[in-house]
């Protein structure tokens, strides 16, 4: 051990400036979590306050809402999920079909680009196109096709539609450069052999891609499996603009959370959420490996 430390010392530096963000940003925080059992006031401090027991819990559990954010999390993240499973794999299937490389880069830059933005500006962009008076498919496509203006911050109906297109054009590009470097990867001897035993390209893609492309896969699948229960504030909150009139289909854990945070100031009770949601993600994350590893153990996380 000695001994590889001094003759590895210059990898173990340029290791500790990640070691120290994890540690901080990861590790220090999990001592909050005593703040979910705890009946928190600024005054007496963490280890001063008083005990609240489980009763942050039951206010999270027993709320007329609990139904209602638990419904659309799971639902939305379940979409989600799929989603971006489909698309990111046919657009990295499909990028592989590029082969000049200009083009190639080009099309992987399109597609990772929204990834960079934060939801803030996309809200500004979903606004241009979804305003009421002035926006791009009132204006110029409803109008064109002589239909009424819809007020869609109003209509709640429109955003279990609307939600998912936000998500997919946002986050499809970091998928879908996993997937391409997954595939430009593979022996080309596979396809190769393929197309001489006379393989359509759609066979070739359903027999030796995908198949291939399997650990990838499960492996993205087990850790958004993991976060099922997180939902992506900046999407629901941001680019809904906050509307009350929404939030049947709008309110998720973390927004609800956060109004509540807003409107009682209750730190306990956020903290009891987080928790909630951690510890399902960890149940999920041992759930769904230990499924995979029933099934083929070279697949499985751990």
């Amino acid at each position: 051990m000695i001994r590889s430390l001094k003759l590895q010392w210059p990898l173990y530096i340029l290791l500790l400036p990640t070691f120290i963000v994890v540690l901080v940003n990861s590790y220090l925080p999990m001592f909050g979590v005593i703040l979910a059992f705890k009946e928190y006031n600024y005054s007496d401090g963490i280890f001063g306050s008083p005990w609240a027991g489980l009763d942050k819990f039951a206010f999270l559990f027993n709320s007329s809402d609990a139904w209602l954010m638990t419904r659309n999390t799971l639902g939305y993240n379940i979409v989600f999920i799929l989603l971006h499973l489909i698309i990111a794999i046919t657009f990295a299937i499909l990028l592989n079909e590029i082969k000049q490389r200009f083009f190639v880069r080009t099309y992987q830059t399109l597609l990772f680009l929204p990834y960079f933005l934060s939801w803030v500006i996309v809200s500004y962009i979903g606004y241009s196109f979804l305003s009421g008076e002035h926006g791009f498919i009132n204006s110029f496509v409803l109008e064109k096709l002589g239909m009424k203006p819809i007020n869609w911050y109003s209509e709640a109906k429109y955003w279990p539609f609307i939600l998912p297109i936000f998500s997919v054009w946002k986050d499809i590009g970091y998928a879908t450069v996993i997937y391409f470097a997954a595939i430009i990867g593979f022996d080309k001897e596979y396809y190769e052999a393929a197309v001489i035993d006379g393989a359509s390209k759609w066979k070739q893609i359903r027999f030796i891609t995908i198949p291939l492309l399997k650990p990838v896969v499960i492996m993205l699948l087990l850790l958004q499996i993991g976060r099922i229960f997180y939902a992506d504030f900046g999407l629901f909150y941001q680019v809904t603009l906050n509307s009350g009139m929404l939030y049947d289909t709008t309110t998720v854990i973390d927004t609800y959370v956060y109004k509540a945070m807003m409107s009682v100031g209750d730190i306990g009770m956020a903290s009891a959420a987080g928790l909630y949601q951690s510890m399902v993600g960890f149940l999920l994350i041992l759930g769904s490996n230990w499924l995979v590893r029933k099934i083929n153990k070279e697949n499985a996380l751990f």
